[in-house]
């Protein structure tokens, strides 16, 4: 937690809770691409600079912590 920005007046620290829910797919769908999901997620994150704190991904829907 020691990772806080800084600027002329002010610290903080930034911290998203996302989630995403597929549109108009099946949860049958989902679940087969949900193994691979956790690695793409990851990926995003590192080329947004940023990390994922907390993750849980769902039968239809994933958190993310970020």
């Amino acid at each position: 937690m020691n990772n806080y920005n800084k600027s002329n007046h002010t610290t903080y620290d930034f911290k998203y809770h996302l989630i995403w829910i597929p549109r108009y797919w099946k949860k049958r769908i989902y679940s087969n691409l949900r193994k691979y999901l956790g690695e793409v997620l990851r990926e995003l994150a590192l080329q947004k600079e940023s990390n994922i704190i907390e993750g849980h991904l769902m039968g239809d829907h994933a958190h993310l912590f970020c």
